[in-house]
């Protein structure tokens, strides 16, 4: 399996608002599994911390653990996931867990970015993206990051504060004093600078003790309405504009064709007015990597041609060996097409490596040709020899490189399998295809163009001779004598 990996990812996700406490104690549960179950060779577990001061903190709240595990081997990876998956469900309190290949859930995810003006106008439309994506058939895990939520806690003033001279911005000072503390500038201490905070010498730590926060003769619950509220995790802009991104993990390898579906799925979608979507993650990713290869690949053919004309001293001939270059894609696509390999960077970096292998054996085989016509043989008796002597060789080298690639190409190479595997499809049906038309087509296309060039010298020739010819002037005819 190309995508054989020996690194797993899994992510547990608890309530939000979860203490660090009741995380750890959760994340023990899960790491006993993974210590038990066969194929795991070791695991790094990190957990994450909340409680009830980050709902005034204006921080997420991190309620989640991470665990990197590595595998024994990496050819276990779906069967030591499905073990994992299968011991995790039966275990109560411990939250959502998933499972991903590779070492971090990001990294191959597709995700979807919803840009609005308005609040609700995004949440409307992310959850329709995100209804839309679930709908793919190879994609798990979707996720809108505007589906989860912290606790936050809400003091609204009610009339009564404003019947004790308070209103809401002085309400909102006084709970954040009683809860964080207010800075009150900066000490040197021991030549360090130290931040002053005035703060509470009981902060309010639960819901009911800050209700019971005195404000003056009264008390905070008396004149305002104080209660926990679910707020966003966190909040996005781009460009100005309010953001959420739905992310989905594309199962097996082909991001290719997820990513068009998708994209298809996102044109034929009514988003309310002013919210636009618009793919990133891998995908994006991907889209770029394809780019820059492909402005490499011209480059490298650039490159190429401009060599083989210096050393050929010829504009048609490096055409001729560049005719190869296509043919061998051609090869190399049919190859992951047969194989069901999908097209990736791997694979183009493949495609990259295959200009300057498929165009070497046909420079052999040409500049051959060419030494036996500079001895005086005819185009065709020297295309003859020269496939004669050069065929051996060339099947050689091409038998040998395709060889020492079976191995990578039948995904037997342990770890990083998952991108050796299509760079060595796409090289090895690239090389199959080339090397056929380096021995067929490329001294057709050179004996054809040769003896054109060949007739219309000899033409040149001979109109040149013929205007070089002199042609000897007549004698004039002599008189007859006149009869008298």
């Amino acid at each position: 399996d190309q995508g054989e990996q020996d690194l797993l990812t899994v992510k547990q996700e608890l309530a939000p608002g979860t203490s660090l406490a009741a995380a750890d104690e959760a994340s023990r549960k899960v790491e006993k599994v993974l210590g038990s179950v066969d194929g795991v060779k070791s695991y790094q577990v990190t957990v994450g911390s909340s409680g009830f001061l980050a709902a005034f903190g204006g921080g997420t709240g991190s309620n989640q653990a991470s665990y990197q595990v590595t595998l024994k081997d990496a050819g276990d990876g779906e069967a030591v996931k499905k073990r994992i998956e299968d011991q995790l469900a039966a275990l109560d309190g411990i939250g959502e867990t998933r499972i991903a290949a590779g070492d971090a859930f990001g990294s191959q995810n597709l995700s979807v970015v919803v840009k609005a003006g308005d609040g609700e106008v995004l949440a409307k439309a992310a959850e329709q993206v995100r209804a839309e994506v679930a709908k793919l058939d190879n994609v798990t895990d979707v996720q809108s990051d505007l589906s989860q939520s912290v606790p936050r806690i809400s003091v609204t003033a009610t009339p009564k504060a404003a019947e004790a001279g308070l209103n809401q911005a002085a309400l909102g000072a006084l709970v954040a004093q009683a809860v964080r503390g207010n800075p009150a500038g900066k000490a040197v201490l021991d030549d360090t600078e130290r931040d002053i905070v005035i703060r509470s010498a009981q902060p309010a730590t639960t819901l009911a003790e800050l209700q019971a926060l005195p404000v003056g003769p009264v008390r905070l619950g008396d004149i305002a309405e104080v209660k926990e509220v679910p707020g966003p995790v966190a909040m996005t802009r781009i460009d100005g504009a309010r953001a959420a991104t739905v992310t989905a993990r594309p199962q097996g390898d082909n991001t290719g064709a997820v990513s068009a579906e998708l994209q298809t799925k996102l044109k034929a979608l009514d988003l309310p007015a002013g919210a636009t979507a618009s793919i990133g993650g891998v995908s994006e990713d991907q889209d770029e990597a394809f780019g820059s290869l492909g402005l490499a690949m011209l480059a490298a053919i650039a490159i190429v041609f401009m060599l083989l004309v210096a050393t050929f001293r010829s504009l048609v001939q490096p055409l001729i060996l560049l005719v190869s270059i296509p043919f061998a894609a051609t090869g190399a696509l049919g190859l992951l097409l047969v194989t069901g390999t999908p097209m990736g960077v791997p694979a183009m970096i493949g495609m990259l490596m295959l200009i300057g292998i498929v165009v070497t054996n046909a420079i052999v085989l040409i500049d051959l040709v060419n030494q036996y016509r500079a001895q005086g043989l005819g185009v065709v008796e020297a295309v003859v020899e020269g496939g004669r002597h050069r065929l051996r060789p060339i099947l050689m080298t091409a038998l040998a490189t395709i060889f020492a690639l079976l191995p990578m190409a039948l995904g037997v190479t342990g770890e990083g399998g998952f991108i050796s595997q299509p760079l060595a499809v796409v090289v090895i049906g690239g090389l199959v295809s080339s090397t056929l038309l380096t021995l067929l087509l490329v001294p057709t296309l050179y004996t054809m163009v040769e003896l054109r060039k060949e007739r219309r010298r000899a033409k040149r020739s001979a109109k040149r001779a013929a205007r070089l010819t002199v042609v000897p002037p007549q004698e004039p005819a002599e008189e007859s004598p006149a009869k008298v």
